[in-house]
């Protein structure tokens, strides 16, 4: 069975068919830049486009960036901040004619490692970190999401959320090494390691490529692994989010 899945990114929209019993795409992907200003009304013309150039009349999933609770937005995140309190899945549903799932993305990426990468038929507490603009998280328990758990708000000191400290665009804006960085990555996994005891850390975005370049700066006794899905982790999670009907 495929269906279309969607990652909506702030750069990018790209989605492609999953055959959602393997994991694998059925298609190319296609992507589309995201549209500026990225408003509802323009992102869900994307949308369509992006849905006719498939050609598609079915179930659609779709990884959204910005915090989610049953499809509806709770921030504007990173797109643009007439989101907050928009019905995601209602306003593509109108748009296209199609039934979505909306995840937040970081969640799908965690879907697509729990159901096909390195978190298949781990037990126990995984917890998926990405780590690209900002620090997303999916934390999954005997292979169940707990949806939206947005752990790169946590406060590190002074009001601050630790992505503001350690996402990966700080380490760029900053000009950190990788050494630099990893130092801050260690504080913010303690912390969490501390409040959850997870089994497995899975990190995911950009930064699971260069894993082995500042994973020996953190200083815990719980396993992390790279992701396994790479750039279609987002699209995979969001089809298997649809099968599941996550809203």
């Amino acid at each position: 069975m495929e269906i279309l899945g969607i990652d909506i990114g702030g750069s990018g929209i790209k989605g492609a068919l999953v055959d959602i019993e393997t994991g694998h795409l059925t298609t190319e992907k296609h992507r589309i830049a995201t549209p500026k200003p990225a408003t509802p009304e323009n992102v869900a013309n994307t949308i369509h486009d992006l849905i006719t150039h498939f050609g598609w009349k079915g179930q659609v999933g779709c990884g959204f960036p910005t915090p989610l609770q049953h499809g509806k937005c709770q921030s504007g995140g990173n797109l643009h901040p007439s989101w907050k309190n928009v019905h995601v899945d209602e306003l593509f549903n109108m748009k296209t004619g199609n039934d979505f799932s909306v995840v937040n993305d970081a969640d799908a990426a965690g879907l697509a490692e729990i159901s096909f990468g390195a978190g298949k038929g781990k037990m126990g507490v995984v917890i998926m970190i990405t780590l690209g603009t900002g620090i997303g998280s999916g934390v999954f328990i005997d292979g169940k999401l707990l949806q939206n758990t947005e752990l790169g708000h946590v406060l590190y000191k002074n009001g601050e959320v630790f992505e503001k400290y350690a996402a990966d665009s700080i380490r760029k804006r900053e000009g950190l090494s990788r050494k630099e960085w990893g130092k801050r990555l260690n504080k913010y996994f303690q912390h969490i390691s501390l409040i959850l005891s997870p089994d497995l850390f899975i990190i995911g975005g950009g930064a699971s490529k260069k894993l082995g370049k500042f994973s020996d700066q953190i200083k815990i006794d719980i396993p992390i692994v790279a992701a396994e899905s790479e750039n279609e982790a987002g699209i995979i999670g969001a089809a298997m989010a649809a099968k599941y009907q996550i809203k």
